[in-house]
């Protein structure tokens, strides 16, 4: 998403010096393994995790800190053997799976175990040792206990599945508040994480230096391997992150700042070939850091899109919109509408289709990195435009498109409503991050015609964690100015149902036989540790309707 800042700030490419950059990823992540490390044996520094739930499986996940100096993408520390356990309970007195791993430098010393042969729509606890003598030295050093939960059996009649949903989680910005509310709930099945998990900012280019809550590691901006590596190390050194890891299982896909900012197959907006080297290294080593510190499953296109089934209640489709779009479009040239130009590139065009279509689940969840709904903003006002256009990529002068979501790729948003609507294909509803406002959206088949015309989905969008969004760019109170945006954007945009341009929080998607409702939860205070979690509205839409309604409460 571009970022572009209304006052005078450093710029982005300035580069710090690499022993700067060092000597903050030693205090940052020293000052973590404080206490942790016995003497210089091995230390789990950066938590447990697990993700993308299976009937039968689960994928474990945890970083082993060999010795105190082995930081993460500095190459150093010896490989380290690891055992892994899951258990049906957190004393570990009935263990269901028990197997070895080598945390190898080669692989950041990270370790993932794909365990499977468990039952069905079960909690179960984890953990990993390194035994100081080997995998036959005893237990040595333990990891914290995580728990974690398998999906459905397929083709089991599920009466719902819940899902926490959050996006945009910039450390700069902020503390990472939501992910602890998450994780404070029990009821929970897994949490969906729609992309920008990390940022690849330098420091104080984003948000500014002057509103740093804390700074990342490495300072600079990150474009290497071990760059990737250290800022994915940091991210995971916050307490409320390795606690939501710790909780409920995390379903992830990437955005651009996984990258790079407006990320697309063959460049970003922020990336420059000539001083940081080729965009497809740069690529490389993005990924392959990322498989490496995210509880996720690599396909063998090294892409992130990917189904998930939970029973015949809900079918997950997980998409990968960075890796094969095309170039943004320059804004009011017309290529947004041009057939060869793809967002989703047309193999994952065609899996995405055909999936839906075979579906039998009787919904069929979309994630979606960036928003599908058309949006129009040219009827704001002036005052409001500028920072608005800021946040989402658009001329000042307030054309009314923002070419980095579907708006930009119109030839592959059409033709999927238009597969929806011709194969009858109901109960679809996207899930989106990205723009750090929280929306709740009809899908239509014709925007300028609706409501008299039909939706063919529904789109829940939410906020971000951290990252600035209206309030935070104009530097005033919520709803300062916010309830005349918002109130402008609907009126240009009648199917969307309501937007909220000010709050920092997080989702809850509950799902039944008969409707999907998602919660939108907001955070106090981003800048303080301890903010408190509030429920704000609540939006559904019922199976066979493909239209929102509000609701007056949450699900409880």
């Amino acid at each position: 998403m571009t970022r572009r800042h209304l006052s005078a700030t450093p710029s982005r490419r300035t580069v710090v010096k690499a022993a700067a950059a060092t000597a903050v990823a030693g205090s940052v992540l020293t000052a973590t393994a404080a206490g942790a490390h016995a003497a210089d044996g091995p230390a789990f520094l950066h938590g447990v995790a697990s993700g993308d739930p299976l009937p039968d499986g689960i994928l474990l996940w945890t970083r082993v800190t060999p010795s105190p100096g082995a930081l993460p993408g500095s190459g150093t520390g010896a490989d380290t053997p690891v055992i892994w356990e899951i258990s049906e309970d957190k004393a570990f007195t009935r263990v269901a799976a028990r197997g070895t791993a080598v945390a190898r430098a080669a692989s950041d010393h990270t370790v993932k175990a794909d365990v499977r042969g468990l039952r069905p729509a079960t909690t179960y606890w984890f953990r990993f040792s390194a035994p100081p003598g080997g995998t036959d030295g005893g237990q040595g050093t333990v990891s914290p206990v995580g728990r974690t939960r398998t999906a459905p059996a397929a083709g089991a009649t599920v009466p719902g599945i819940r899902f926490g949903v959050v996006s945009c989680a910039n450390w700069e910005a902020g503390w990472f508040s939501p992910y602890r509310h998450l994780a404070d709930r029990t009821d929970l099945d897994a949490v969906l994480h729609l992309g920008d998990y990390i940022y690849e900012y330098a420091s104080g280019s984003y948000p500014t230096q002057d509103t740093v809550v804390r700074p990342h590691a490495p300072l600079h901006e990150i474009t290497t391997l071990a760059d990737y590596r250290l800022r994915h190390g940091t991210y995971k050194t916050d307490t409320d992150l390795q606690t939501l890891h710790a909780t409920h299982p995390v379903i992830a896909i990437w955005d651009d700042h996984e990258f790079a900012n407006d990320a697309w197959s063959g460049g970003a907006e922020n990336h420059t070939p000539g001083t940081e080297g080729s965009w497809a290294a740069r690529v490389a080593a993005a990924k392959q850091a990322y498989f490496e510190w995210m509880p996720v499953r690599a396909s063998t296109e090294g892409t992130v899109y990917r189904r998930l089934s939970f029973g015949r209640l809900a079918e997950l489709h997980l998409l990968d919109l960075r890796s094969f779009r095309s170039e943004q479009a320059s804004i009011g040239d017309g290529a947004v509408d041009d057939p060869e130009r793809t967002i989703t590139g047309r193999a994952q065009l065609d899996w995405l289709k055909a999936g839906l279509t075979a579906s039998d689940a009787r919904w069929k969840l979309v994630g979606t990195s960036v928003m599908i709904s058309p949006v129009a903003f040219g009827a704001l006002p002036a005052h409001l435009l500028a920072p608005l256009a800021e946040l989402l990529g658009l001329p000042s002068e307030g054309l009314a498109v923002n070419v980095d979501q579907w708006d930009g790729y119109t030839d592959d948003r059409k033709e999927l409503i238009s597969h929806l609507r011709d194969n009858g294909v109901l109960d679809t509803v996207f899930l989106t991050g990205d723009i750090h406002m929280a929306w709740a959206n009809d899908v239509p088949v014709k925007a300028a015609t609706y409501p008299l015309s039909a939706s063919a989905a529904t789109e829940f969008v939410v906020t971000s964690v951290t990252s600035d969004n209206l309030d935070d760019i104009l530097r005033v109170a919520p709803q300062t100015v916010s309830l005349v945006a918002a109130a402008a954007v609907k009126a240009a945009n009648r199917h969307v149902k309501w937007v909220d341009l000010d709050s920092h929080g997080y989702g809850v998607l509950d799902v039944t036989a008969e409707r999907s409702q998602m919660d939108y939860y907001a955070v106090s205070d981003k800048t303080a540790k301890d903010a408190t979690s509030s429920w704000v509205r609540s939006y559904r839409t019922l199976s066979g309707t493909q239209r929102i309604e509000r609701v007056n409460a949450p699900v409880r």
